[in-house]
């Protein structure tokens, strides 16, 4: 009964925050019909065979968003929602079944799954809550109301399943959020941090940057800071000025810890990259709106005092940054009321390790500690994380949920806990070393040894 109460509750929220939403209540939109300038790719997606039997497949558009659903031949009454990362500008919808061999492991416990393309791309976490949220309604009235449900997703995924299960609380069971965006706005902050401090070091002040940054002034940041040649592997090739630059980002993407180096000279052309002139579009296309750099204390501070000579940048849309409502780009209170387990690689610097000690800090300032349970992963790149990892870290959230019992997680905040050498390694998984970048890092003490 408490889970039907407060789903009466989260669709009357959820009718009041489309109701507000133009381009949702637009009435001459059919609702299995794409919002203008959306189309829909989602080709038909496979059976699963499950001990001799096929799933049952349900696809189509509800809500202006595409969707697929699959129920095992034998259905134990659990649901996953599947929420899926940034897509980009693009305004094709496309929908991702459970990755990282999960959809196979979840119809095979008999769970069934569901995933919504959401109505909207670009970096539209509101549009991913909503569109999830239809698609649980709908799933109950095509399949049946699940007895227990949990929410899954990487990347802009995890923001969207972190704020899900705080806009409806009481819905969902548990959280898996994978190389999320826990930390909120703080993504943001960092993009901005990693410019202004160049830019600072380099004596080369550009922000907002200018049309032809990337081809007339980062080179010169490069070649100032002793960048150009460096390569993860490679010889350290950064002079005095980059190395200060290299040591405040990794305080900046969660401190002095295993890969940090590597992870500095894999990410630095491609974060690089990411900084665009200023435009006019939405808070979803240009989510920088929400940045700011001014109460950031920046370290080391030295050779160059960058605390009192980088750049300092107000938020250009304070009022998003403020707000405690579900706008494109929404604040994580860290008000859970459920189980949530989560997983980040050590070297991810698109979604840097620093989510999750926000993400903690946030969680211990309303005293939910003991609801929350953090993995790191040996890897440099983005949601690169192995079938075994993710499963393990799948069956024990639900054997928590089950059970009661918490697993086991890491310390993701203690600096001697993350700069140990072996810090990472008990929920890596030692058969995905030959893969990817876990070379980068250096191979974990044999169990037992």
């Amino acid at each position: 009964m408490r889970r039907r109460k407060t789903t009466v509750l989260a669709v009357a929220l959820c009718l009041a925050l489309t109701a507000s939403t133009p381009a949702i209540a637009d009435g001459k939109v059919l609702g299995d019909q794409p919002l203008p300038g959306y189309s829909v790719d989602n080709p038909p997606l496979a059976p699963v065979v499950v001990n001799g039997r096929p799933s049952r497949v349900l696809q189509g558009v509800h809500g202006h968003a595409a969707f697929d659903i699959e129920v095992p031949p034998r259905w134990n009454g659990g649901l996953v929602m599947w929420v899926h990362g940034y897509r980009g500008s693009t305004r094709v919808l496309t929908v991702d079944p459970p990755g990282y061999g999960l959809r196979q492991r979840l119809l095979e416990q008999g769970y069934a799954w569901a995933a919504s393309s959401y109505y909207a791309n670009d970096y539209d976490v509101r549009a991913g809550v909503l569109s999830t949220r239809d698609l649980v309604d709908h799933f109950e009235r095509a399949v049946g109301e699940p007895r227990r449900m949990f929410i899954a997703g990487v990347s802009m995924g995890g923001h969207i399943a972190a704020r899900s299960i705080e806009q409806y609380p009481g819905l969902y069971d548990g959280a898996l959020p994978m190389c999320g965006v826990v930390g909120d706005h703080e993504l943001f902050d960092f993009f901005l941090d990693f410019h202004v401090v160049a830019q600072d070091l380099a004596d080369l002040p550009a922000y907002p940057v200018p049309a032809d940054y990337a081809t007339a002034v980062v080179p010169k940041i490069q070649d100032r800071l002793g960048l150009t040649g460096l390569r993860p592997g490679g010889p350290d090739t950064t002079n005095d000025l980059g190395k200060e630059f290299r040591a405040i980002f990794v305080n900046l993407t969660g401190g002095e810890r295993p890969g940090a180096q590597a992870a500095f000279a894999y990410w630095k052309d491609f974060l690089f990259g990411l900084a665009r002139p200023p435009a006019s579009g939405t808070l979803a296309q240009e989510p920088a709106k929400v940045a700011t750099n001014l109460s950031t204390r920046y370290s080391p501070a030295a050779p160059v005092d960058v605390n009192a000579s980088v750049q300092r940048v107000a938020p250009a849309d304070p009022v998003a940054r403020r707000s405690s409502r579900l706008t494109e780009v929404p604040s994580v209170s860290g008000r859970i009321d459920v189980p949530v387990l989560t997983l980040h690689d050590l070297g991810d610097s698109f979604v840097p390790f620093s989510m999750e000690q926000y993400f903690r800090a946030d969680v211990a300032r309303h005293g939910r500690s003991g609801l929350l349970v953090q993995r790191a992963i040996r890897a440099v790149e983005h949601c690169e994380f192995s079938p075994a990892e993710v499963g393990a870290a799948w069956d024990d959230l639900v054997r928590w949920v089950r059970t009661g019992t918490r697993p086991a997680g890491d310390d993701v905040v203690s600096p001697a806990a993350v700069a140990d050498p072996a810090y990472g390694c008990r929920f890596t998984d030692p058969s995905a070393r030959p893969t990817g970048t876990r070379a980068l890092f250096e191979a974990c003490p044999a169990a037992g040894g």
